[in-house]
């Protein structure tokens, strides 16, 4: 049986959870709540939309309050693990801190937006090529980018910076080398340290790290970071079909996907007129 939390015990889990959630969904979430009887499927559907939500989700059920052997990946899992009480505890803690300006909920849409997308295509393709975890491919498409919020919060700037590094983006330059340039900072370093405070499972913390390395890392034909390539193989082909250098990076043209396309496809099997052929059927599920 699930340990119902206080709201006082979730507010000292929560500590350090800055990622902002999602306006509509805290609607939607509300309003399921107030029914007679809460529908957790529902609320897990929904949690699983936002990164902030379900960041803060997986903090709690994997704190030391519930002691689990293994961290859980699974948002549908953790809402069962934690009981409908604990749940409407969290987004009630939420939606204190959830108050945004109408500029901070525009400036943030791409980011929200962009995240459910590529998630529900990283699902997809995990599916597709047949890897053995699509929840680690769905969560690692959800939280890749987490580090963008809290860099807005930081550099009212960010959005402009981040369209510049994805113009400057090629085989020499990184998306990351622009922020950390201007900035001294990138979102994926930010992101990585802000999974880690979730209690996310370390290899997708690194893979959040790197998901703008991903040149280097398919580079290396030693073997050594397998696991680690094929979610990022998922990700960045998942990036590419939702278009994240139009949506984040106001581009017209993917130039990091264009730098990485053949060691990505080639590392997962998959022609360039079969990869056209997934995104497209992809596409048409409206997945992304």
């Amino acid at each position: 049986m699930a340990q119902e939390l206080s709201a006082e015990q979730i507010q000292k889990v929560l500590q350090g959870i800055s990622v902002p959630p999602q306006p509509q969904i805290m609607v939607d979430l509300q309003m399921e709540q107030v029914m007679p009887s809460p529908d957790l499927r529902t609320i897990a559907k929904l949690i699983s939309q936002d990164p902030g939500l379900s960041g803060a989700l997986l903090k709690l059920v994997n704190s030391p309050f519930y002691g689990l052997a293994n961290r859980i990946v699974s948002i549908q899992q953790a809402v069962n693990l934690l009981g409908c009480d604990t749940v409407i505890n969290l987004i009630n803690a939420q939606s204190i801190k959830g108050e945004l300006s109408d500029e901070a909920i525009v400036t943030l849409s791409r980011f929200w937006d962009s995240a459910q997308d590529v998630a529900m295509t990283c699902l997809t393709l995990a599916k597709r090529i047949g890897h053995q975890a699509p929840d680690e491919a769905y969560t690692l498409g959800l939280f890749h980018n987490c580090g963008i919020p809290l860099m807005v919060k930081r550099f009212p700037d960010y959005m402009t910076v981040l369209e510049e590094a994805y113009y400057s983006a090629s085989a020499e330059h990184r998306v990351v080398d622009t922020e950390n340039r201007l900035l001294n900072t990138n979102h994926a370093v930010v992101g990585y340290f802000t999974a880690k405070s979730w209690n996310l499972p370390l290899h997708l913390c690194e893979a959040i790290a790197s998901h703008h390395n991903a040149l280097s890392i398919f580079s290396d034909d030693s073997g050594r970071e397998a696991p680690l390539k094929t979610l990022l193989a998922i990700l960045k082909m998942a990036e590419h079909i939702c278009e994240s250098h139009r949506v984040l990076g106001n581009q017209a043209d993917d130039h990091e996907w264009q730098s990485i396309e053949q060691l990505v496809l080639e590392y997962v099997g998959l022609s360039e007129y079969d990869f056209e052929n997934l995104r497209e059927s992809i596409r048409e599920l409206g997945t992304a």
